[in-house]
C-alpha cells in the first residue's frame, strides 16, 4: 500500500510499504477514504520535534472496516468508522472518567501512522465509532475533522468551560482555534473573540461564531481583550497553538477566576509559579479524548447541525502529500486534506 512517510524535516514521501494486517485480535484494519495533515503533523516537519529516521505520519482518519481480529464485536466489515488519534479501550477506569487520550492501554495512531491507504487500528471496539446512514461530500468531510481537530476544539471548550452567558477569547486561529469557535458557539458562548490576522480564516471564524476579531499579539493583544471586556478579561480562553506567546496571552487574557482550556501542543511552555498563582484561573487541557465526544459530534454532522468540515481548503491526493504539508507550513492553507 502507499503511505506517507517522513524521513527528515522537509522530507516527505509517499512510498510503497507492507499492507496494514491484524496483529492482535482486538485490531481492524480499515481502508481509508480519507486523511488529513494536522498542524502537530508540522512540528516534525520543521524540524522542532526530533525525527528518528523514516516515520509514517498521520493519525486522522474515517474509513471503511476491511478486517476485525476475532475479538471485535462493536464494528463489522463494510462498516463506516471515526475513531480517534489515540486508541483506548474505553473501559478502563480512566475511559470512563472521560479521558480516553490517556487510557491505561493507550496506543498513539501517530506512530501507526493514516495518510496511507489502509491503517491498522487497535483496540477498535473502543476507538472505532460507526456512522449511521450514507454521508453526503460535504459530511464525509466533516467526519474526518471529528476524528481531532473537531475533537480536540470541543474539548478546549468544555475545559474552558464555554457556556451560555460567557465571553470567550479564542488564541490560534488554526484548524483547532476555529473549532473551538465552533463548539463555544454551540454551547451557548455569548461572545466569541478570535485572536487572528488572517483575513480568510477571520472569514471562517465569523462563519462559526465569532463576533470579535483581534488582530493584535502578546500584551498589545491581552490588552485589547480586556478592553473589550471592561478590563476584566474573558470568562473562557481557548489555547490551540502550543508556544510560549500564546499559552501566556491565553492566561493573561482570562479574568480571575476564569478557565483556559488548552490543547495546543506544547513546545518549550514554562509558567512562572508566582505568575500562575497570582492570576487566579482555572487551567485545564492537554490531549483531546476525542472518543469521548465522538458520538455526540457524529450526530450534528449527520444531521447538519455542524459543518466542520469547512476547515478544509485544500483537497489532494494522497500522492501529493508533500505539497500539502509545504502549503500548510508556508500558511497557503489552513488545513489540507488528503484522497487515496
Amino acid at each position: 500500500m502507499r503511505a506517507v512517510i517522513l524521513h527528515a524535516p522537509g522530507d516527505i514521501r509517499v512510498e510503497e510499504v507492507a499492507t496494514s494486517t491484524i496483529v492482535e485480535a482486538t485490531d481492524a484494519v480499515i481502508r481509508v477514504t480519507a486523511s488529513c495533515i494536522c498542524g502537530s503533523d508540522l512540528w516534525p516537519y520543521r524540524g522542532i520535534s526530533p525525527v528518528n529516521g523514516p516515520s509514517p505520519m498521520g493519525h486522522e482518519y474515517v474509513g471503511v472496516v476491511e478486517q476485525i481480529g476475532a475479538d471485535v464485536r462493536s464494528i463489522a466489515v463494510g462498516d463506516l468508522v471515526v475513531g480517534s488519534f489515540i486508541a483506548s479501550d474505553n473501559t478502563c477506569e480512566i475511559c470512563e472518567a472521560g479521558y480516553q487520550s490517556r487510557c491505561v492501554h493507550q496506543v498513539s495512531m501517530g506512530g501507526i501512522g493514516t495518510q496511507s491507504e489502509y491503517a491498522r487500528v487497535p483496540l477498535a471496539d473502543g476507538t472505532l465509532v460507526r456512522v449511521p446512514g450514507t454521508p453526503t461530500p460535504e459530511q464525509a468531510r466533516s467526519l474526518l475533522a471529528a476524528s481531532d481537530v473537531l475533537g480536540t476544539g470541543w474539548f478546549a471548550a468544555v475545559a474552558a468551560e464555554a457556556g451560555p452567558g460567557k465571553t470567550v477569547a479564542v488564541v490560534g486561529d488554526g484548524a483547532v482555534g476555529l473549532l473551538g469557535i465552533l463548539a463555544a458557539k454551540h454551547l451557548g458562548a455569548e461572545r466569541i473573540i478570535a485572536m487572528s490576522r488572517h483575513e480568510d480564516r477571520q472569514a471562517l471564524a465569523r462563519r462559526f461564531g465569532a463576533t470579535d476579531i483581534v488582530e493584535e499579539r502578546g500584551d498589545d493583544g491581552v490588552a485589547k481583550v480586556k478592553e473589550l471586556t471592561d478590563g476584566l478579561g474573558a470568562h473562557s480562553t481557548i489555547e490551540a497553538v502550543g508556544t510560549q506567546e500564546s499559552m501566556m496571552q491565553a492566561i493573561h487574557s482570562t479574568r480571575p477566576g476564569g478557565h483556559v482550556g488548552f490543547v495546543g501542543v506544547s513546545h518549550g511552555v514554562t509558567i512562572d509559579g508566582l505568575g500562575l498563582f497570582i492570576s487566579s484561573v482555572h487551567l485545564h487541557g492537554g490531549p483531546a479524548p476525542v472518543r469521548r465526544f465522538l458520538p455526540e459530534l457524529i450526530d450534528l454532522i449527520m444531521t447538519d447541525q455542524i459543518d466542520p468540515g469547512a476547515v478544509f481548503d485544500l483537497t489532494l491526493p494522497l500522492d501529493e502529500a508533500a505539497e500539502g504539508y509545504r502549503a500548510m507550513d508556508e500558511r497557503r492553507a489552513t488545513k489540507v486534506l488528503l484522497t487515496p
